[in-house]
C-alpha cells in the first residue's frame, strides 16, 4: 500500500505550475502562517555550493553526534524515500509524524500556490523546531539567495562548498553569478567556511561577504588541508592535526573534509571529534559499493558501483577517485537529465572508462534520451551504445566482461531508483 505521506506529497506538487521558482515570498507567508518555526531552531550549520554540500554535511554530523550532540539534519533530493531528507535528533522522521506534519503544513497554506520544495522545508523546519536537538544542518536546495532554507536570520555558521557550472537556466551562466546567488546565505557577523574556488567565484563571494559584513573562514588562508603518507593533515590557526582519510571515497573527499573540520574546529571540536567525522560519515550514492539486490545478482561476479554526480565538476572527482581503485576494467552504464551538461560531465570519465550504456531515466519527464546519452559519449571519445533498461546494460557487460567494474552513473534521480531495488 502506498504510504499516506507519499499521497499527500503528491498534491503538494499540483500547487505551483513550476518545479523551481526561486523567490521567498510564499514560504515566509507560510512560514507566518505555522507560528514562525524558522525562529524556534536550534542553532544552523547553512550549507551552499554546487559539489560536496551532502558529504560535507555528513562528516560534519559525524563529528558532532560523536561527542554526544543531538543533531537534525536537512538535505535534498532524496534518493530512495522523501523521509531521508529529514532527520530527527539523529533518526530519519517517522512515516506518521512525516504525515502529520504534511496534513498540517497543507492545511495551513490554505491551498495558496507553493513549489514543493518550498511547502516541505516549512514542513522540516515546523519538525526541526517541535523536536529538541542542539544542531541543525541545513543544506540550501538550490543556489542561496532564494532559496527557502534562506530564512534562517542568523546561523550559527554557514559554508560554501566549491562553486561550479550548474542549474544554469535558474542561477545564471557564469561562475561568478552563480557564486553571487550561493553567496546570498551570507548574514551579518556569521562566519563562513569556504572550501577552494576558482577566481571568478571567490571574487563574488568576497564581494557579497565586503557587503554584508560576514568574516570568511577560507581553505588556503584560514585553513588549509592535504593527504600525507595515507593520512590527513589538517591545519588552522589552533595547530595541525593528523587524522584518519575519510571513509568516503576520493580525493575530493579530503576536501570535503577539510571544510568539515573547519566547522568543527571553529565549534570547539576535540581531535576525537574530528576523527570521528573522518570515519563515521555515510552518504549513499558517493562511489558507492553496491553488495546486493537485483542488479548485484546480474553483475555475476563483476563489480558494482553507484554514484550520483552530475556536472563537469562532479565528473572530474569521481574520475580520479576510480583511479585509485584496484584496477579493473571500467564499464559506464549513464543516465542523465536533459538539463545537465552531458559532454562535460563525461569528458573526464571518458580517459578511464572502456565503453558506456546509455539509458533512460524510467519515469522522468526531463530525462535525456538513451540514444542522446550515447551520442554525446560517442562525441567524448567513448564507445558507446543504447541498453533498453539498467538490468538489461549490467548483464550485458558482466557476460561480456565477468571482471568488469560497472558504475551507474549521471543522475541522482537515477541514483534514487537503483537504490530502492538494490540499497
Amino acid at each position: 500500500m502506498t504510504p499516506g505521506s507519499d499521497r499527500v506529497l503528491e498534491r503538494l506538487m499540483s500547487l505551483h505550475p513550476k518545479i523551481i521558482d526561486l523567490t521567498l515570498g510564499r514560504v515566509e507567508r507560510l512560514l507566518a502562517a505555522l507560528g514562525h518555526p524558522e525562529r524556534r531552531l536550534p542553532p544552523v550549520i547553512h550549507v551552499a555550493g554546487t559539489n560536496g554540500k551532502g558529504s560535507t554535511i555528513a562528516m560534519i554530523r559525524a563529528g558532532l553526534e560523536a561527542g554526544g550532540a543531538r543533531v537534525h539534519v536537512y538535505t535534498s533530493p532524496h534518493l530512495a524515500r522523501f523521509h531521508e531528507r529529514i532527520r530527527l535528533a539523529g533518526e530519519l522522521i517517522s512515516e506518521e509524524r512525516l504525515l502529520a506534519l504534511l496534513e498540517h503544513c497543507e492545511e495551513a497554506n490554505g491551498g495558496a500556490p507553493i513549489t514543493f520544495f518550498e511547502i516541505t522545508t516549512a514542513a522540516a523546519m515546523l519538525a526541526m523546531a517541535e523536536t529538541p536537538a542542539d544542531w541543525v544542518l541545513l543544506e540550501v536546495g538550490l543556489g542561496g539567495r532564494l532559496d527557502a532554507t534562506n530564512l534562517i536570520d542568523r546561523p550559527r555558521t554557514c559554508v560554501i562548498t566549491p562553486v561550479s557550472l550548474d542549474h544554469q537556466q535558474y542561477l545564471g551562466d557564469t561562475l561568478p553569478q552563480i557564486a553571487f546567488e550561493k553567496a546570498g546565505i551570507l548574514k551579518a557577523g556569521v562566519p563562513c567556511v569556504v572550501g577552494a574556488q576558482a577566481a571568478e567565484a571567490w571574487d563574488a563571494i568576497v564581494a557579497r561577504a565586503d557587503a554584508v559584513g560576514a568574516p570568511l573562514v577560507a581553505e588556503g588562508m584560514e585553513w588549509q588541508v592535504w593527504e600525507e603518507h595515507g593520512r590527513l593533515a589538517f591545519q588552522d590557526g589552533a595547530g595541525l592535526i593528523d587524522l584518519p582519510l575519510p571513509g568516503l571515497i576520493g580525493r575530493h573527499q579530503v576536501e570535503n573534509a577539510g571544510m568539515a573540520l573547519a566547522v568543527l574546529r571553529g565549534l570547539g571540536a576535540g581531535e576525537a571529534g574530528c576523527a570521528a567525522a573522518m570515519t563515521g560519515a555515510v552518504w549513499p550514492a558517493r562511489l558507492q559499493r553496491l553488495r546486493h539486490g537485483p542488479l548485484v545478482e546480474a553483475a555475476g561476479a563483476a563489480e558494482l558501483w553507484l554514484d550520483g554526480g552530475h556536472n563537469p565538476a562532479a565528473g572530474i572527482a569521481l574520475a580520479e577517485a576510480l583511479g585509485r581503485l584496484r584496477p579493473r576494467p571500467l564499464h559506464l552504464v549513464c543516465g542523465m537529465l536533459n538539463t545537465k551538461d552531458v559532454a562535460g560531465f563525461l569528458a573526464p570519465l571518458a580517459v578511464c572508462a572502456e565503453d558506456l550504456a546509455g539509458v533512460d531515466i524510467p519515469g522522468e519527464a526531463a530525462t535525456l534520451r538513451a540514444d542522446q546519452t550515447v551520442a554525446a559519449a560517442a562525441a567524448a571519445g567513448l564507445r558507446a551504445r543504447p541498453a533498453t533498461s539498467l538490468a538489461a546494460a549490467v548483464r550485458e557487460i558482466a557476460s561480456a566482461d565477468p571482471g568488469a567494474r560497472i558504475l551507474i552513473c549521471g543522475s541522482l534521480y537515477l541514483a534514487g531508483q537503483v537504490l530502492r531495488e538494490n540499497g
